[in-house]
């Protein structure tokens, strides 16, 4: 998919927690792609997708079938997020740059990209310094990231146990502090 996308001109990139595990030494359930490419391009170019969050700038690239499921890679438009009355889904996407995309996103971790052609890891959150020092960090300001989107307070410890990370005291002090929000959630997210 990345290939297919660099091929036809487009900035493609790796992205989020399969940057992440790949830098663990993991094999991540999924790859997702981010890229310049704006969603009726990403259609254009592949044969068969899904439009699951056309609104948000998500396309899902349908492949071959593999053990009985089908392949299937989420290709994102590199955006901006702006407001979240919600509390879990921003009301409106800008499509913006690779940097910008990584700055909305929930924990350093998670905010890294990694070019597979190149072979580039690209981190402007400092990901890759707090996986090595086992630190589950929010990006920017952690009681911003959480009221953006409140399912990020149960993500915040489900990754920190699952990985081994400490969470960082203000993102810590700021899941403590918005902890009662989870009622935006739904039961079915937090189940």
């Amino acid at each position: 998919v990345v290939q297919q996308l660099q091929d036809a001109g487009h900035q493609a990139l790796w992205a989020g927690g399969c940057v992440r595990d790949e830098l663990l030494g993991l094999v991540p359930k999924d790859y997702d792609v981010a890229t310049d490419a704006r969603p009726e391009a990403v259609q254009e170019l592949f044969r068969r997708t899904l439009a699951i969050g056309a609104s948000f700038g998500v396309i899902e690239v349908v492949g071959p079938r593999q053990n009985r499921k089908h392949f299937k890679v989420e290709v994102a438009t590199f955006r901006t997020d702006c407001g979240y009355s919600d509390g879990r889904r921003p009301d409106q996407v800008v499509f913006s740059s690779p940097r910008e995309d990584a700055l909305r996103r929930d924990f350093t971790v998670n905010g890294m990209f990694f070019d597979p052609i190149k072979s580039q890891l690209i981190d402007y959150v400092g990901g890759q310094n707090d996986l090595h020092a086992r630190i589950l960090r929010a990006i920017g300001e952690p009681e911003l990231r959480f009221q953006e989107d409140k399912l990020r307070l149960l993500r915040a410890v489900r990754i920190a146990s699952r990985f081994q990370l400490t969470i960082e005291p203000h993102t810590q002090a700021a899941i403590t502090l918005m902890a009662s929000a989870l009622l935006v959630v739904s039961a079915e997210r937090i189940a």
